[in-house]
């Protein structure tokens, strides 16, 4: 029965949501959580939808009818009302009931902040898998220190088994986000923080960049795949057979403004850098963000080489300017 108004209230929020977005139902994949700190957030989203629609209902009711109680008419044409002191019983009970609403929202977002921040209940026991999440411009780097992994733009996980994700910035600030998973958490440079999240069903799931960092962050996604332990195990294993190791040197490229496909490294770059450490080594390139480049959020070779020779040829002529 409880589970069956929380599918009901759901499908209510979604309803709402995408109503007043306009988006499509499919898009709205907050409201599918595969993971138990998706579904708290969740349960956090319609209780706080709800109370918010009851204030709308109320309100709009009460608009229609004072509008029309008190509407103007040709027998009220010169009505004056009388002069109010005020009604203290009025003026207490529409005071008192946005701190009440406040308080109901209030607990219930302070209590599942905290909860999100602890491994999920039954799973206590479990051994967590330690991934490093480092973001780029504009791409997501992911280190398995245990398995000695290293992958671009996509991870994959055991089903049943908390994720401890420890997250951290290569450059900008980014936030990590897998919704149908947990929530986000913002990355920065020399800095870590922690995320912890339980895929409870096998399947492929979508995480993103929500931060706005130029105009390549709109395409800075990463595939998630579920799976089970056999299969993450066999996943391992040919990784570190078949993957090519990874190098500073390409390592540093990888870190270029740019966007990236899927790919894996039989190593981490944990070997030589660790970008949650105070002092870590710096790799950005300023001059890669300079809007005479090509322009700015994005690397592209071709473009870059049509830049430079168009100015070239404007300064040939007299035409040309130095400076931004």
């Amino acid at each position: 029965m409880k589970k069956r108004k929380s599918l009901l209230l759901s499908a209510l929020s979604v309803f709402l949501v995408t109503l007043l977005s306009g988006c499509e139902l499919a898009e709205v994949i907050v409201f599918n959580p595969k993971g138990p700190q998706a579904q708290k957030i969740l349960d956090l989203i319609n209780w706080s939808l709800f109370w918010i629609g009851l204030i709308v209902a109320v309100v709009y009711i009460l608009f229609v009818i004072f509008v029309w109680k008190y509407r103007a008419r040709p027998e009220n044409e010169n009505y004056e009302p009388p002069q109010e002191k005020g009604n203290k019983v009025v003026e207490t009970i529409w005071t008192a009931i946005p701190v009440i609403i406040v308080i109901l929202l209030m607990i219930p977002t302070v209590t599942t902040l905290y909860d999100l921040e602890e491994v999920p209940e039954g799973y206590e026991d479990e051994e967590p898998l330690v991934i490093h999440v480092t973001s780029a411009d504009w791409k997501w780097i992911f280190s398995y220190p245990e398995e000695n992994i290293e992958t671009v733009n996509y991870i994959n996980i055991p089903v049943d088994r908390p994720i401890l994700f420890k997250l951290t910035s290569a450059g900008t600030m980014q936030s990590f986000w897998i919704p149908q998973l947990a929530g986000q958490k913002y990355t920065m440079a020399r800095m870590e923080v922690e995320l912890t999240a339980v895929a409870e069903e096998e399947g492929t799931y979508w995480g993103r960049n929500t931060s706005f960092n130029g105009q390549g962050f709109t395409e800075q996604e990463f595939e998630v795949n579920a799976m089970s332990q056999e299969e993450f195990d066999a996943w391992v294993k040919d990784a570190q057979q078949n993957a090519p190791k990874l190098t500073e040197e390409m390592y540093a490229k990888i870190l270029e403004p740019s966007h990236m496909g899927k790919e894996t490294y039989s190593n981490t770059h944990l070997e030589w850098v660790d970008h949650g450490d105070h002092h870590a080594k710096t790799y950005l390139n300023p001059e890669m963000y300079r809007l005479d480049y090509g322009y700015p959020g994005k690397t592209f070779y071709e473009e870059h080489d049509r830049v430079i020779k168009q100015h070239s040829a404007g300064s040939n002529d007299g035409g040309g300017h130095s400076g931004h």
